[in-house]
């Protein structure tokens, strides 16, 4: 194996491990992350019915037209604040946070910082 086949099955072995304590109800839906090199998504996903409420990424024309780059912690962010934003226009206040396998610190923990100063708890 090579060393991305390791990084990618060490992440899915974490992601796992977080998603069998991790489930969103219709009380605190679940915020889920998804990074790539050169893009970050957010979802607001309610698991007992398997919907999406809210979503925003770097993707977004809203997110994207203030930003140098799409894959640096500025652009993280703003979609924090976007995904808080648009939570908090459908009347949800708490989430429940999945990093989804990913570590807490860089862009991950940027995106949560902001969704918390605008609005959201978890």
């Amino acid at each position: 194996m090579n060393v991305a086949t390791k990084r990618r099955q060490a992440r899915l072995k974490r992601q796992a491990r977080v998603r069998r304590k991790v489930c969103g109800t219709s009380a605190r839906p679940r915020l889920c992350i998804f990074r790539s090199a050169k893009h970050i998504y957010a979802q607001i996903i309610e698991d007992t019915t398997g919907t999406t409420l809210v979503a925003a990424s770097t993707l977004c024309k809203e997110v994207v037209e203030d930003l140098k780059g799409t894959g640096n912690i500025d652009a993280a962010k703003a979609v924090g604040t976007a995904v808080a934003k648009k939570a908090l226009a459908k009347d949800i206040k708490e989430v429940v946070f999945d990093r989804n396998g990913f570590l807490y610190h860089g862009r991950i923990k940027g995106l949560a910082d902001a969704a918390r100063e605008a609005g959201l708890s978890f």
